[in-house]
C-alpha cells in the first residue's frame, strides 16, 4: 500500500511539473508573437568556418555594446539557431536556410519584414568588422524607427 501511495504522489508531481513548464513556454511564445520587435537570427550548422564564427561574435558584440536596453525590454531579440538540430528544422525551412545565415527582421502588428543579411555578413564580418557592425546597426536602427 505504501508503494502505491508513493507512486501516486510521484505521478502527481511529475504531471504538475510538466504542465507548468508547458504553459510557461506557450505564454512566452504567445507574448513574443504579439510584440513589435526586431529579431536578429543567426543560423549555423554543426561545422562553422572562421567567417561564420566572426558573424556571430561581431553580432553579439554589437548588440551587447549598443542595444542591451532594447534586448532587456524585448524590442530586440537575438537568437542563435543550430540548423543541424531536428527541433530547428521548421524555422530553417521558413527562412529557406541551408547553412550559416544572418537575418535582421522587423515585426510590426504581426507582420514580418524579412531582411536577409547573409551576403553582406560573409563579405564583411571577418575582414571588415567595423563595416559589418555599421551595416547591421543601420538595419536595426531603421527597423526600430518603424516600431
Amino acid at each position: 500500500m505504501k508503494k502505491l501511495f508513493y507512486l501516486l504522489i510521484a505521478t502527481i508531481v511529475l504531471i504538475s511539473c510538466g504542465n507548468g513548464s508547458k504553459n510557461t513556454a506557450e505564454t512566452s511564445i504567445a507574448k513574443e508573437n504579439q510584440t513589435n520587435r526586431v529579431e536578429v537570427l543567426y543560423f549555423h550548422g554543426a561545422q562553422r568556418c572562421i567567417t561564420c564564427r566572426a558573424i556571430e561574435a561581431n553580432t553579439v558584440a554589437l548588440l551587447d555594446s549598443l542595444y542591451s536596453k532594447e534586448q532587456t525590454d524585448g524590442k530586440i531579440i537575438f537568437k542563435v539557431i543550430d540548423i543541424s538540430k531536428k527541433e530547428n528544422e521548421q524555422v530553417a525551412d521558413k527562412y529557406e536556410v541551408t547553412w550559416s545565415s544572418l537575418f535582421v527582421n522587423g515585426w510590426k502588428d504581426s507582420q514580418e519584414n524579412v531582411n536577409n543579411m547573409t551576403e553582406f555578413s560573409f563579405s564583411n564580418a571577418r575582414n571588415e568588422p567595423d563595416k559589418f557592425k555599421e551595416g547591421i546597426k543601420n538595419k536595426i536602427d531603421e527597423l526600430l524607427k518603424t516600431l
